[in-house]
């Protein structure tokens, strides 16, 4: 796949232009914080459907603001950088966009700026499979008094990678990670539930996880179809008993769980109501639905 012309950096810049200095305390500390948007492209009317924005550069300010920034890159500044830069690069295709808040400068680990905005944006299809082949992982999910795991920040993402490529490594196709406790929290970059005797489970917010936006939207659909839904701790062993499970994230969207610890899980892969979640995602997303216009924001195209 080919790289899209443009970038933003601080404005609009060709795409190899598009970098950040090895001393500055973004490349040696991961000093920044950051949100993966999809946009959908509408062929029958011509626009790209940007999805939940609002909601992501909300998060963007508060992970700012967490992180002590000198100063916060506004959700309007976020916002207008997109939409130029989806508009240079002429997308007709479905799309993953990263917005980026990060200190540019050197300095010691402490410093909190001077802040720096980048966004891509790449042309990108659906994240397709039949079913994943998951680990449980002896990697511990870093515990929010550790680090603030509300803030989606990319140092927090070392710990999940560490888990996936473990998991790659043994042969499975990803991970779920417990809390230090020993409670299900979440994958190495997307949220876990999973379906027992026709109620959907997720570990609530207090398990280390993200308060992720598509958690979020899933449990609304959920809600939305008549499906209990428990926001509560779960053992491991509860897995177990699961009937079927999927992962949901804005990059992953709702992917469905085969086996864990190839354990298979009965309801097949998608089970009833993970393909239930698949199709009406994907009909929201698509604009085949339009339900929820709150969650779209249109770009058109010239």
């Amino acid at each position: 796949m080919s790289n899209p012309d443009h970038a933003w950096l601080d404005g609009l810049v060709k795409w190899e232009d598009a970098t950040c200095h090895v001393s500055s305390l973004a490349f040696k500390y991961g000093a920044a914080v950051f949100e993966g948007v999809r946009a959908y492209w509408d062929a029958e009317r011509g626009v790209l459907n940007i999805w939940q924005l609002n909601e992501h550069l909300k998060r963007l300010e508060f992970s700012q603001r967490f992180m002590r920034y000198e100063r916060i890159i506004t959700a309007d500044e976020c916002r207008e950088a997109i939409l130029a830069l989806l508009k240079a690069n002429g997308f007709r295709a479905n799309v993953h966009i990263t917005v980026t808040a990060f200190l540019s400068g050197p300095g010691q680990p402490f410093v909190c700026g001077p802040v720096s905005l980048a966004v891509t944006a790449m042309a990108r299809g659906d994240y397709a499979t039949d079913g994943l082949d998951v680990q449980v992982s002896s990697w511990r999910r870093t515990p929010d008094s550790s680090l603030p795991q509300r803030v989606k920040a990319n140092g927090n993402y070392l710990n999940g990678r560490v888990a996936a490529v473990q998991a790659k490594t043994d042969g499975y196709d990803t991970a779920l990670m417990l809390t230090q406790s020993g409670k299900v929290s979440e994958g190495p970059a997307m949220c876990f539930f999973m379906v027992r005797d026709g109620v959907a489970i997720t570990a609530d917010k207090t398990s280390d996880i993200l308060e992720s936006i598509t958690r979020s939207t899933v449990i609304t659909l959920l809600e939305e179809q008549g499906i209990p839904v428990e926001e509560r701790p779960i053992d491991r062993s509860e897995l177990a008993a699961a009937d079927e499970a999927f992962f949901c994230g804005t990059a992953w969207e709702i992917a469905p769980v085969r086996s864990i610890d190839r354990l298979v899980l009965p309801a097949g892969s998608p089970g009833p109501v993970t393909s239930l979640l698949m199709e009406r995602f994907s009909a929201l997303t698509m604009a085949a639905d339009d339900a929820h216009p709150e969650w779209r924001t249109p770009v058109e195209l010239s």
